[in-house]
């Protein structure tokens, strides 16, 4: 198998809910560079539907699956005789969507006699902050996406606990389905945060559930429904814009108090420095960053966000964390994962989810 010495050329390929994503990524000595990234999104098809419908995704994944990875192989300036191995996102996800990129990298893999990769999607979060070669393991990860919201203790590759999670609706689901309740289309996420830059956060009085119970699990069904209520009286543009600020305020309060509390029992390791990472399409949200930035300067640790870009599903994800995985041998064989089939449910640690299963059943789809 590779040694950590080699540069590994990986192409990762991700289809797991809305965006069709392909790219290159070289390895050397344990850093990254990303040499090509193509993600092609699918908000315009499941606009009209205010959520992503996992029919029309499989669909567009198919239509679009070999173009995206044609893209990548093109701005990468490579053949796949170059490739040193093929990634793709064997779950969790809209199974689907997941077959599809899973069934063209097993295909590109054979083809090219490379090993085939198969990647945890969760996993790639996890590691999407080392794309930036500047966060060394532990660190505390917060995801908190449409289809996930939980905090992992990250020790190592393949070294994953989960400390607390959603027991009912993701973070980003929540606030899609606050956006489809005022009438604000899809994705509903930046309709929210630009209203609620002019509101006021405390005009409706809307619950923090779990907030006082100890442990890090959250909750976010019974705010959801508490905004749909509010959303029942006369709504003007002012209470509108109030009660998007007071729903974000009441995430927000769920979040940093959770947060806070993982900070407070995380064990930063031999240098002594806390690392709070925070990756998924919420992390966008400029009022909950800057919530989470207080909490880890009160904590005195450091808050890691991965671009954009990479906080949402991408591929480059996936191919960092297929070429580590390769890098360190954690694969089936010579020809790699081929015998794995795709996942719509794969917890990343195993033996939580055994002991204390936590079913997520969004409009994603069940994820985790």
């Amino acid at each position: 198998m590779h040694g950590m010495s080699d540069t590994l050329t990986i192409l990762g390929i991700e289809t797991s809910c809305d965006e069709t994503a392909a790219a290159v990524l070289r390895l050397t000595d344990g850093r990254a560079e990303l040499v090509s990234d193509v993600i092609r999104t699918q908000l315009d098809e499941h606009a009209p539907y205010l959520g992503v419908v996992p029919e029309i995704a499989a669909r567009a994944h198919a239509e679009l699956a070999d173009l995206t990875v044609k893209a990548a192989m093109h701005e990468a300036g490579i053949g796949y005789e170059d490739l040193d191995g093929v990634a793709a996102t064997s779950g969790p996800g809209l199974i689907g969507g997941v077959l599809v990129g899973m069934m063209t990298g097993k295909a590109i893999a054979q083809a090219a006699g490379k090993p085939f990769v198969a990647v945890n999607h969760l996993e790639g979060h996890a590691l999407s902050p080392r794309l930036g070669n500047d966060c060394p393991f532990p660190y505390l990860l917060l995801l908190v996406s449409g289809g996930h919201c939980q905090f992992l203790e990250v020790r190592g590759l393949g070294d994953y606990r989960r400390l607390g999670s959603t027991i009912d609706d993701a973070v980003g689901e929540a606030f899609d389905k606050t956006a489809k309740t005022l009438g604000l289309g899809f994705p509903g996420g930046p309709a929210v945060e630009r209203l609620a830059e002019g509101g006021d956060p405390d005009a409706f009085a809307l619950p923090r559930p779990l907030l006082n119970r100890p442990g890090l699990d959250m909750s976010f069904a019974g705010l959801k429904t508490a905004v749909a209520r509010a959303a029942e009286s006369r709504m003007t543009d002012a209470r509108m814009k109030d009660l998007c600020a007071s729903f974000q305020k009441a995430v927000t309060d769920i979040l940093a108090s959770r947060t806070a509390r993982a900070l407070d029992g995380f064990d930063p390791g031999g240098d002594g420095q806390k690392r709070l990472v925070v990756a998924g399409g919420v992390a966008a949200n400029r009022a909950i960053r800057a919530a989470l930035e207080a909490v880890a300067n009160a904590a005195g640790a450091r808050l890691i966000a991965p671009p954009l870009r990479h906080c949402t599903d991408n591929a480059a994800m996936i191919a960092l964390a297929g070429a580590e995985r390769l890098a360190a041998g954690l694969v089936s064989g010579p020809d790699g994962d081929l015998a794995t089939g795709a996942r719509p449910r794969w917890p990343l640690d195993e033996a939580a989810a055994r002991t204390a299963p936590v079913y997520e059943t969004g409009r994603r789809g069940a994820k985790a």
